[in-house]
């Protein structure tokens, strides 16, 4: 199983695979043509209640993260979309965050790598 992160601001690459946006808005400033979105799967990104409680400072990176895994967890309907289409070739997850260390789409990574 290939899966690789990416912001959704970088341009499309050749031979990434299926790019799929895993961000529960739409990225300000990007049109869908510039995106270049195969997939958009907003069921999957952070609820809105975990994004703006992370977002205000209300929390710690582990903390979110364990919140994250949590509601992963408690999405297998989510969880089994994203592997099957991850299963059927290479595919990127895009997100939009400037930090490309610690955001939602590497802890996605993770867990679709490590929970069968």
């Amino acid at each position: 199983m290939q899966l690789t992160t990416k912001r959704v601001y970088e341009p499309k690459a050749d031979g990434e695979g299926m790019r799929i946006l895993v961000d529960r808005l739409w990225p300000r400033g990007l049109t869908k043509a510039d995106a270049a979105v195969d997939l958009w799967l907003k069921e999957i990104a952070p609820t809105t209640e975990l994004r703006r409680w992370f977002h205000a400072g209300e929390g710690s990176w582990e903390e979110f993260r364990a919140r994250y895994l949590a509601e992963l967890d408690a999405n297998p309907a989510g969880v089994d979309v994203l592997r099957q289409r991850v299963a059927e070739g290479p595919a990127i997850l895009l997100y939009s965050v400037k930090d490309e260390v610690r955001n939602h789409a590497e802890i996605l990574k993770g867990y679709i790598l490590t929970h069968r």
